[in-house]
């Protein structure tokens, strides 16, 4: 089957009627494509790079339909990378446009982007779609399209050291007693030592839970990692059964299977420490709740630390921060206001220029000096706008840095990440005894 290449919208548009059908809807084709199916609707079950391989995204120009075995859910042919599919939708500046060319990078596959309607690309090119009965489809589905405009954050300006300063100082506070109390300790099936912590939050009077694994393959003193989940513990009402979430098995257990004690904290607005309101705040938002939540939240952080300098098991001077999607986000932060740690792992981090000045990101990733291992899937929506980019603005000297990219999109494939982030603990806290 050929493909047409090389038309504006006004002709595609025109080819449409003229065949009794319409270009789809922004949204029409974004369902198409997939997107509210496991397949590629959360990064951890796949996401682009499902697709990626199988697409003609790095070719040398169009393909023929179905030449290729890049297929989604509902069975469509050639929708990521082929050409660009013109959309009905209207923007500010054209037509919506999606799917990607050739071309372009593989997380186009996901984007919505415009073109001028009159523009003639050859990567252009016209899928069409079939409504049975349109009187039945939302007015609101074809509206006019707004975009974000994205921002180069390697021209964006931190603000200067005495202004900084001030910030920085938000995340401190007294240091009081923690009344610290181990709530229950007990070997757990997994072939370690498992405790229920509780001691006293900088704020508010709240008290923070976190779970304490220590391995029973080592003796102490313990090098020990902290880690900050994903934004899926939001969503979770309790912890009691951590071991059985996800992130614990995938992301955690060989940690202290290797010989390294964990520490994974209910932070605020996580498991039962949430609430509605706190899980709208934790994507971030450009208002005072935001700042005072991931204030909070840092905090929380710091007085973990406290925690385990008061632990004779313990080496506190070999801490390394640990963090997954949301906690890579937040590697961004932590290292620059915390300067305990030996080292930092970044799991599908980046920047985000979320919040107002004092808590985003652009002001504090250049202060941060915490070697630094950042492990990324080079398909991941935010490669060149966060994740390249980071690698970039850190204030770790350049030998103690490093970014490796993998052929997935957000989580890098498992046996990776253990064997870098492994021989990076072992760089930096030393090999375990």
């Amino acid at each position: 089957m050929i493909i047409v290449s090389g038309v504006s919208w006004y002709e595609a548009a025109a080819y449409a009627e003229w065949a009794g059908m319409s270009l789809p809807t922004s949204i029409h084709w974004n369902v198409a494509s997939g997107a509210f199916t496991p397949m590629s609707q959360s990064p951890q079950l796949g996401g682009f790079a499902v697709l990626a391989p199988f697409t003609n995204f790095g070719g040398e120009g169009p393909v023929a339909i179905g030449s290729l075995s890049g297929v989604t859910a509902y069975g469509a042919f050639d929708m990521p990378g082929n050409v660009r599919e013109w959309c009905w939708n209207e923007t500010l500046s054209g037509r919506v446009i999606r799917g990607g060319s050739w071309e372009d990078n593989t997380y186009e596959f996901g984007n919505v982007r415009q073109a001028p309607a009159m523009d003639r690309s050859p990567r252009n090119g016209i899928r069409l779609a079939f409504y049975p009965n349109p009187e039945t489809i939302p007015e609101k589905v074809f509206n006019i399209t707004s975009f974000t405009e994205l921002v180069d954050v390697r021209k964006v300006q931190p603000v200067p050291d005495d202004i900084f300063e001030v910030y920085r100082q938000q995340f401190a506070y007294d240091r009081t007693e923690l009344n610290a109390q181990v709530e229950y300790r007990e070997e757990s099936p997994g072939g370690w030592i498992r405790e229920k912590i509780s001691f006293d939050a900088a704020y508010g009077g709240e008290r923070i839970l976190a779970y304490l694994f220590l391995p029973d393959n080592v003796t102490p003193h313990y090098q020990t990692v902290i880690y900050f989940p994903g934004s899926a513990s939001t969503w979770m009402p309790s912890s009691e059964e951590l071991e059985s979430y996800y992130e614990f098995s995938m992301f955690l257990s060989y940690l202290i299977r290797n010989g390294r004690a964990v520490l994974y904290p209910v932070y605020k607005g996580t498991f039962e420490r949430g609430e509605p309101a706190l899980m709208a705040l934790h994507g971030g938002a450009d208002n005072y709740a935001y700042t005072e939540f991931l204030i909070q939240v840092v905090k929380d952080f710091r007085r973990c630390i406290d925690y385990l300098e008061t632990r004779m098991d313990i080496d506190s001077s070999k801490l390394a921060f640990y963090g997954m999607s949301w906690g890579g986000w937040l590697g961004t932060i932590i290292p620059a206001v915390e300067e305990r740690l030996s080292a930092s792992i970044l799991l599908a981090g980046g920047i985000n220029l979320v919040g107002r000045s004092e808590v985003n990101s652009i002001n504090y990733v250049s202060r941060v000096r915490t070697p630094t291992l950042m492990l990324n899937g080079k398909y991941d929506d935010g490669i060149d706008t966060g994740i390249r980019p980071m690698l970039d603005l850190l204030g770790t000297p350049s030998e103690d840095k490093r970014l490796i990219l993998y052929e997935t999109d957000h989580i890098p494939p498992r046996t990776e990440y253990i064997k870098e982030t492994l021989a990076w603990l072992d760089k930096y806290l030393g090999p375990v005894r």
